[in-house]
């Protein structure tokens, strides 16, 4: 990712509603939600939400689908590991002992689903 990328990204991502909304997306992912779930949810008119929707599908953060009559948001989870990976490629000068607790951090966020059983 070039420099310039990630500052459209964390400028995205630098205002509360936009972050609420990035996290929340990223919640429901791998369906997503209709905007107006979203605006709803985060108690935001309508129209303000379109303008913060605009901004991070700019970035790259999410991206929109019609389903009939809703538009439906995702996060892009892609950008999140290119983001992620801009932050830490010179992590630790070399050293990857060092970064094993910043890679545990993201181990448990998606533990595999258990099977369940009848």
């Amino acid at each position: 990712m070039e420099p310039y990328h990630a500052i459209e990204v964390f400028a995205a991502l630098s205002q509360p509603t936009r972050l609420d909304t990035f996290r929340l997306l990223m919640e429901h992912e791998p369906d997503g939600l209709p905007a107006g779930e979203i605006a709803r949810h985060l108690e935001v008119p309508q129209n303000t939400m379109s303008s913060h929707l605009a901004i991070l599908t700019r970035a790259g953060l999410i991206q929109s689908e019609r389903h009939s009559r809703s538009i439906v948001y995702r996060a892009v989870v892609d950008r999140v590991r290119e983001i992620t990976s801009f932050l830490v490629q010179d992590c630790c000068g070399g050293r990857p002992e060092l970064c094993e607790p910043l890679v545990a951090e993201f181990t448990p966020c998606c533990p595999p689903k258990e099977a369940s059983h009848v």
